[in-house]
């Protein structure tokens, strides 16, 4: 039975998605996995036949469908901080 490590909800759905992976240093992203999704906040959960199966189809030396160019950015937690007022390692467990 499915409960949501994220938010604790028991209901979900049954949701083809596209997830970016880290493999070996290296992102790539494997579209049509087969995920359940959270109801209530959308978290992701794959089997572990899915996960197994998306490790060797990026390891197992098939060639990609396509590539695709992809934006990076840099996540800075003082801008956070400075938005809320306090620092994200002084905020409690709720904030």
């Amino acid at each position: 039975m499915f409960e949501c490590a994220v938010c604790g909800c028991k209901k979900s759905r049954l949701e083809a998605v596209t997830e970016v992976f880290k493999v070996d240093g290296s992102y790539v992203l494997v579209e049509e996995v087969p995920a359940e999704v959270c109801d209530r906040c959308g978290e992701q959960s794959f089997s572990l036949d899915t996960a197994e199966k998306v490790r060797q189809t990026v390891a197992g030396g098939v060639p990609p469908v396509r590539s695709v160019e992809m934006r990076v950015f840099a996540f800075d937690p003082e801008e956070l901080s400075s938005a809320t007022g306090a620092p994200l390692r002084d905020r409690g467990a709720d904030g």
